[in-house]
């Protein structure tokens, strides 16, 4: 197949050939998993002139250190749980989700672990590891981050011929090192037998994070990591919402005034975004606007938002999209073909999908409101 030769594919086999070509990737992917899985017990990469696994799979089959790190995780927990190369192989879980599930799984609970996680995007799998292994609560700190940290107009401040540091980092935990964080990784094959998650382990140096990141990470079920950086101005938002809400939080807790300031700021974004109030105006009170008006009506976006779920409303051949961001109000019959803003004529989607659907209509590219 060739540049030319996708060129002239009409969309349907466009479509059925990338469906064909990520199920032949898939089965490579399998097909590899198994090959490093055997390599690995044989410890053949110490002939190749490599200390590790992880440094053959970078030295020599060329993978980036995050590829190596998945595929030798899937790897080695393949080898004591086929099922994996098997699901792997239908599309069912990604090396990813190996490797957030691997020092959970053990021989009793992998089907279990395993089933659970099928189709589900990463963060839904750490949703389920949060589940599975809850992580205390952590402290709370602000602290002011070293210039060094920081970058742009945050960096500094001239202040009486001095430097003052500009941001500050909110900062409620010391996340582990991620997977592409990490520097490299033993060289000792799993040959023991399964003795629970700890014989799937893999050991590993790791480094800090080389700047602050902003982090969202469950800590179980119903509890959330959060680490952000601060612009000074923020930083001093902070500090006086803090002081403003001492009487009923004696303490101050940045987590409060964090969940306080949300639960308000999504609110005024709703009222703005789909008009929804708890005292809407009475069509008595409404302001009568032309029929050439493109206006949607207050109560028309509240009844649209309500019954689409605050969710994208295209369906295609796999089913609804799931987008749940830069929602827009789409017009069924398009404005321009007298199609009125009634709730039966006005549907959520996204960006895209307005976009998609006025250049359908119009057959221009660029007709997002249509």
């Amino acid at each position: 197949m060739t540049t030319n030769s996708i060129a002239t594919m009409s969309d349907t086999e466009l479509i059925g050939a990338t469906a064909r070509a990520a199920g032949d990737e898939r089965r490579i992917t399998t097909e590899l998993l198994a090959l490093l899985a055997e390599l690995d017990a044989r410890r053949l990469y110490l002939g190749e002139g490599c200390s590790s696994l992880f440094t053959y799979c970078t030295k020599v089959l060329h993978f980036s250190e995050h590829a190596a790190y998945h595929r030798i995780e899937t790897a080695r927990a393949a080898r004591f749980f086929p099922v994996i190369l098997e699901m792997i192989a239908d599309g069912s879980i990604t090396t990813t989700t190996v490797g957030l599930l691997r020092p959970h799984l053990t021989a009793e609970n992998r089907r279990r672990l395993l089933g659970e996680a099928c189709h589900k995007t990463r963060r839904e799998v750490e949703q389920q590891v949060a589940a599975l292994a809850p992580k205390p609560h952590v402290a709370l700190l602000v602290r002011r981050l070293p210039e060094s940290r920081l970058s742009g107009k945050a960096r500094d401040v001239k202040q009486d011929g001095n430097v003052a540091l500009a941001g500050a980092m909110l900062d409620v935990a010391r996340p582990e090192a991620t997977p592409q964080e990490a520097s490299g990784f033993d060289a000792t094959p799993l040959e023991a037998p399964v003795q629970g998650a700890s014989a799937l382990r893999v050991s590993k140096r790791e480094t800090p994070s080389p700047d602050p990141r902003s982090t969202i990470a469950p800590l179980a079920t119903d509890r959330y990591l959060l680490r952000i950086t601060l612009s000074a101005e923020g930083h001093a938002n902070l500090r006086r919402a803090q002081s403003l809400i001492r009487r009923t939080v004696p303490n101050g807790d940045p987590a409060a005034v964090v969940e306080r300031a949300l639960a308000l700021f999504v609110a005024h974004l709703e009222r703005q975004k789909a008009a929804l109030t708890s005292r809407p105006i009475t069509s008595t009170q409404k302001r009568i606007r032309g029929a050439s008006s493109r206006h949607i009506p207050a109560s028309v976006r509240r009844e649209v938002w309500s019954r689409d779920g605050g969710r994208c409303a295209f369906v295609g051949p796999h089913g609804r999209c799931t987008e749940t961001g830069r929602l827009e109000f789409h017009h069924v019959v398009p404005f321009a073909r007298c199609g009125d803003a009634t709730t039966n004529n006005i549907a959520l989607r996204c960006r895209a999908h307005n976009a998609h659907e006025g250049e359908a209509c119009f057959g221009i590219r660029g007709r997002a409101g249509a």
